[in-house]
């Protein structure tokens, strides 16, 4: 049956060849098999029929279970029955697996179920395909187009020729415009007449991709300047929010929340590790590290102060002692 179709489809091409000189042929085909996963509705459909199926498929391996119990239920108490019994319960496994088998068939068989509903479902598609290609043959003056998925053997098959997405346009063409406003009519029929214009002219359309594939690679490189740009202000308002701390900490004499030498005993040590810390760690602003220099010259002077108080009165406290004690040697 192939190799006749083939030969008809060469004799009709010469009947045409002497044409081309004027004319050439012109030739397309569709691929319905691309086509049906691209039409909503179909797919939507499938996808119910399909958790139907897995049901179903579910069912026969429930059913295969309790078969598979039953026979070894029999095979364990064979040696404890009798014949009559043996005889029926093999009758009553014959009897589920022919159950199964019949179920099998009515869902899975070549005019089951699945297959009866998956014509009903592709037969409205297929109407519209139809339809879409004799309206694309007419309106583009095709000369033949042809079903890759059929029986029909392609050999090879250009994808300038495919038309298979100018077929899933024209069909969802018409559920869009049943929602549209007159306005949104207007603009969505500007834009089917420049995916016409597009599938006329495929330069046009590589070069309008280029455009939009450097539009969004514009459109990335300036997001990506405003993250950074964004994430720059955000280390700055840390930094002065941070600073605004340093500062509030010092004129009240307390420790920041986020300096971890709080966590340590509040010794002298520590105090002092602390404040040098505070000072290393303050930000590198000149008014900033100058007050911070003054404070900390102030309580080296202080520490300094009272080391010398404390030692001037140790020296006195001694003195006294010696010269209380000298009488008490004499006696």
């Amino acid at each position: 049956m192939k190799k006749y179709f083939a030969i008809s489809i060469l004799l009709i091409s010469f009947t045409f060849e002497a044409n081309a000189q004027t004319r050439g042929i012109k030739i397309g085909y569709i691929d319905m098999e691309y086509i049906l996963q691209n039409v909503p509705d179909y797919t939507e459909a499938n996808n119910q029929l399909e958790l139907k199926a897995q049901k179903w498929k579910q069912d026969i391996e429930t059913k295969k279970v309790e078969i598979a119990k039953l026979k070894d239920a029999l095979k364990t108490e064979k040696a404890l029955l009798t014949k009559e019994l043996i005889d029926e319960r093999e009758e009553e496994i014959k009897f589920q697996e022919d159950e199964l088998l019949d179920f099998q068939q009515k869902r899975f068989g070549p005019n089951g179920d699945l297959m009866t509903q998956k014509a009903v479902l592709v037969k409205p598609i297929q109407d519209q395909v139809f339809n879409a290609v004799q309206d694309i043959a007419e309106l583009k003056k095709y000369d033949f187009i042809f079903d890759k998925s059929s029986d029909l053997t392609m050999l090879f098959s250009a994808k300038r020729h495919d038309i298979s997405d100018q077929v899933v346009r024209a069909i969802t063409r018409a559920e869009r415009r049943e929602q549209l406003s007159k306005k949104e009519l207007k603009e969505q029929e500007k834009k089917e007449y420049q995916e016409d214009v597009e599938d006329e002219n495929p330069a046009l359309a590589a070069r309008k991709k280029a455009l939009e594939d450097k539009k969004a690679a514009r459109d990335k490189l300036i997001e990506d300047r405003k993250l950074a740009a964004e994430a720059k202000k955000k280390e700055q308002e840390d930094k002065r929010k941070a600073l605004l701390e340093e500062r509030e900490a010092k004129k009240n004499g307390t420790v920041p929340a986020n300096d971890k030498t709080n966590d340590k005993p509040a010794t002298p040590e520590n105090k002092k590790v602390s404040d040098s810390t505070k000072v290393e760690s303050a930000p590198k602003d000149t008014k900033a590290a100058e007050r911070a220099k003054l404070v900390e010259d102030k309580k080296k002077a202080l520490e300094e102060k009272k080391k010398k108080v404390l030692a001037d009165r140790e020296a006195a406290k001694k003195a006294k002692e010696e010269k209380t004690g000298e009488p008490k040697k004499e006696e």
